[in-house]
């Protein structure tokens, strides 16, 4: 991701799929308005529809402003601004556009930035507003002033403080021109008070298509397009692995063209997952640390590795000593600092997957590799021997955590979107959560921020209002951001909250039982009646703990004409197998703790 943006003055774009009409982007061009005004010309300039935010001193007159407003914008008043941006998160996840987040100063802007963290690394577009003190105070530690600028710095893809009113139209466009291009990211704009107040003669909006020394998209070379495909063309054990980049380019047809001309297994990471249909013939599983057993063994067979917009994540890869050494490696990335990063690349292949793929397709040849992709099947079968079956249909004992997606993939047939959030249940979800459409898993991949789960299921139901939402969510996760309850409450969004709940904080205590002697460390957490306590939020819910009402409890929650809270009581210590255990290789994965 760009960690220098030389900012130049923006060249006028006249077409945009993701704008509004141009007589809309000039809608007060030659009068007189403030710049908090020029904030939502610009959101409405830019087809932004929806806004998460909470309000407070420093960014009342935006508010004010917004008051006018409210039958072009819908504003989605949040419990804490850390719901907001992970609200914004999955708004943008489920929707392809820009997520619309607003803050205060002070601690609302601060609380903002475990959010922009986890959407740096997830390479989320966001176009943060956060409200500042008057210009005058800054740097006298005036009441509610944080140095939201240098705070912010390190988790941003561009931020920038605005003091004079007039610059907001420009700096409104160049926001979301750098959240949405290349490689997407968040942006954070600063507004002091006065500027937000100040009134100033309007020009009209100018969408920014251009920014002097700043590339998204690297030229693409024809030579090494042609060298990897040469490589593709002599491999006798291709294997593919893609990655989120594969959604944010929209590159999913394409994707799907190149490995079905080639005959090449392909594997996902998390992020990755919904870009390729799971019941796909070629699709072989899950990369990295709980993910099949085939495509991780098989990294380490393979003869040429082909990495689409991935970036070879320390989960995917375990020891990098021990990472595909035998591969000639292809790395599409529209990123170049992710190239040789962390795997050396024998052919670099810069550029937008969308625009790289077909180049690719052409000149590779038609192909089967059907004794290679059988190997993959066959694995997976030793793994569904070992681990799936007793998962997926456990004959007696407690509920599992398999189990439950089983009859959730069951009666959603794969069109769901499903969001998770961090912990044992995130990893079983990404495992047997069964996609038909793209953009249907959101959670947190990089950073693994627990709490990210029901806010960002709020946002995406609207990015997705049409579609089923389903949060899955572990009892440690949900007492962070809980509060959120309140927003389903207010707004009336569908949500239907699926809580796994193993009384454990179950991966730290999965980690303690494995490598450390069993010694339960403060992870044994208690709960509150989570009906009740969506009763109170007036939500309705129920709470089950036998296997025999399973299907029935997720039928309710799921034909509920409105948000609805399911508590399945799971087995206390389940452990999610198979594992790559730490500092260990990816072919060195285990299906048991008795292998350890």
């Amino acid at each position: 991701m760009e960690s220098t943006l030389i900012i130049d003055e923006p060249k006028t774009v006249t077409n945009h799929s993701s704008l509004a009409d141009a007589s809309v982007w000039n809608n007060k061009a030659g009068t007189t308005i403030s710049g908090s005004q020029a904030v939502l010309e610009a959101f409405i300039a830019e087809g932004v529809d929806t806004i998460f935010g909470y309000p407070g001193g420093a960014i009342m007159p935006i508010y004010d402003a917004l008051y006018d407003y409210h039958d072009k914008l819908k504003h989605v008043l949040v419990r804490h601004e850390q719901g907001g941006i992970h609200a914004g998160q999955g708004y943008a996840r489920s929707s392809g556009k820009v997520g619309v987040v607003f803050a205060t100063s002070g601690p609302g802007a601060t609380n903002l930035v475990t959010g922009l963290a986890d959407a740096m690394i997830d390479s989320t577009p966001l176009v943060c507003v956060t409200g500042q003190v008057f210009a005058h105070l800054l740097g006298t530690d005036a009441f509610q002033e944080v140095d939201v600028i240098n705070i912010t710095t390190p988790v941003t893809k561009w931020n920038y403080q605005i003091t004079d009113a007039a610059e907001i139209p420009q700096i409104m466009a160049k926001a979301f021109f750098i959240a949405r291009t290349g490689r997407p990211g968040p942006v954070l704009i600063d507004i002091a008070k006065n500027a937000q107040l100040q009134k100033f003669d309007y020009k009209g909006y100018l969408p920014c298509n251009h920014i002097r020394s700043y590339r998204p998209k690297p030229i693409v070379r024809q030579s090494y397009v042609e060298q990897a495909a040469a490589l593709i063309n002599e491999a006798k054990k291709p294997f593919v692995i893609f990655g989120q980049g594969v959604i944010l380019g929209e590159a999913e047809l394409e994707f799907k063209a190149f490995i079905e001309k080639g005959g090449l297994p392909a594997a996902w990471t998390i992020l990755g997952l919904s870009a390729l249909p799971t019941d796909h013939p070629q699709n072989v599983g899950m990369l990295g640390m709980h993910g099949n057993y085939g495509p991780n063994v098989l990294t380490n067979e393979c003869d040429v590795l082909i990495a689409v917009g991935m970036r070879f994540d320390d989960r995917v890869t375990g020891r990098l000593d021990k990472y595909a050494k035998q591969a000639k490696v292809i790395h599409l990335d529209i990123d170049p600092s992710e190239i040789d990063k962390n795997v050396k690349t024998t052919v670099p292949l810069w550029g937008d997957c969308k625009e790289t793929l077909p180049l690719l397709t052409q000149l590779i040849q038609p192909a089967k590799h059907t004794d290679w992709i059988k190997q993959f099947r066959d694995l997976g079968q030793k793994e569904t021997d070992k681990v799936i079956h007793k998962e997926l249909n456990p004959a007696i004992g407690e509920i599992t955590m398999g189990e439950v997606m089983r009859v959730l993939n069951e009666l959603t047939g794969g069109n769901a979107i499903i969001v998770t959030d961090v912990g044992q249940h995130q990893m079983v979800a990404c495992r047997y959560a069964k996609f038909n459409e793209s953009k249907s898993n959101i959670t947190s991949g990089g950073a693994g921020t627990m709490g990210f789960g029901l806010p960002a299921a709020i946002g995406a139901k609207f990015g997705a209002p049409d579609r089923t939402v389903v949060a899955i969510i572990g009892d440690g996760g949900i007492q962070m951001t809980i509060q959120e309850l309140g927003t389903i409450m207010q707004t009336g969004v569908d949500v239907k909250i699926l809580i796994l709940n193993n009384r454990f904080l179950g991966m730290v205590r999965q980690w303690q039982q494995l490598f450390h002697d069993k010694r339960y460390s403060f992870v044994d957490i208690q709960s509150p009646d989570y009906v009740m306590v969506a009763k109170a939020y007036r939500i309705e819910g129920s709470s089950i703990d036998q296997r025999t009402d399973l299907k029935a409890a997720l039928e309710t929650m799921l034909h509920h004409p409105n948000s609805y809270l399911l508590e399945v009581m799971v087995a206390k210590e389940d452990n999610v197998f198979p594992m790559v255990p730490q500092g260990r290789g990816v072919s060195e994965i285990i299906l048991s703790k008795e292998e350890l």
